[in-house]
């Protein structure tokens, strides 16, 4: 199973399983949620998430794959009698508060390695969940949106730019001064609430940029959307220019800029410089 070709075909049966098995719960969002606990990554869990995460580990136990799962949900977990053989790094519902809130802009990340670091990831999907949208890249062989080759945008000035900018009220005032002059030279500022779509997007040239540098965002909501970025020849580092060669785990925090191309990714940095 250590076959490339093989585990894009298999993320697509992941995705429609996933779909499958989360459709009959969009029902009971608008009912008082249980309580479950606290996932790995330190946020609440809820039944959506829970279902998305199963029906990920049942159809990849079902193919017989010996697997690591690194989830939010439920952390590190090994299955069958060689885990080590593939990582699976998940995030079930990327904008899981947009779609408790009836939000239209969320989606679900699944990234395939060979250990537990960004670097060896080698096969990604992040499927848009309410658009029909998905996203998939294998190493060395480019990044597609719905089977059609994407690439990023050519723009390479703020004026005219779409940049998004998550400001996720973490610690907001320990990174105003570096945002305050990007901002003040960008007139189109986005954040729509699900960061490995939004890093698709500049991948697909649908914006310039997306910015996340509050050192809150975990190696698990980025692992695939990092691949299908880097297949595309988008721009994707850390705020410091640096590769985000980072370890996979629901506890690990990353920050970052992605960029469309190589001169606004330059532009941005010089103003987000820490």
């Amino acid at each position: 199973m250590k076959n490339q070709a093989n585990w894009q075909d298999i993320l697509i049966q992941c995705r429609n399983n996933l779909q499958d098995k989360i459709k009959p719960l969009f029902r009971t969002l608008i009912q008082s949620q249980p309580s479950l606990g606290i996932g790995a990554g330190g946020d609440p869990k809820n039944r959506i998430d829970l279902a998305a995460e199963s029906a990920i580990i049942d159809t990849l136990r079902e193919m017989k794959i010996p697997f690591t799962l690194i989830s939010e949900e439920s952390g590190i977990k090994k299955f069958g009698s060689t885990p080590h053989e593939n990582f699976v790094t998940v995030d079930p519902i990327d904008g899981t508060t947009n779609l408790m809130r009836g939000i239209p802009f969320y989606a679900t990340s699944i990234a395939i390695s060979s250990k537990p670091e960004m670097y060896t990831v080698h096969t990604a999907l992040v499927t848009d969940l309410v658009h029909g949208a998905t996203y998939v890249a294998q190493k060395g062989k480019g990044a597609y949106r719905n089977n059609q080759k994407v690439s990023p945008s050519k723009t390479d000035s703020l004026e005219t730019a779409v940049i998004g900018v998550d400001l996720n009220s973490y610690k907001t005032q320990k990174i105003a001064t570096q945002l305050t002059n990007l901002i003040k030279k960008t007139k189109h500022v986005r954040h729509l609430g699900a960061n490995a779509l939004e890093i698709c997007h500049v991948a697909d040239g649908t914006t310039d940029a997306f910015i996340d540098i509050r050192g809150k965002l975990r190696t698990t909501d980025i692992a695939a959307a990092h691949l299908i970025a880097v297949e595309a020849n988008a721009e994707i580092t850390t705020p410091e220019g640096r590769p985000l060669d980072a370890i996979l785990s629901p506890k690990e925090k990353v920050a970052f800029v992605a960029s469309a191309n190589k001169k606004i990714h330059k532009i941005i940095l010089k103003l987000v410089k820490p």
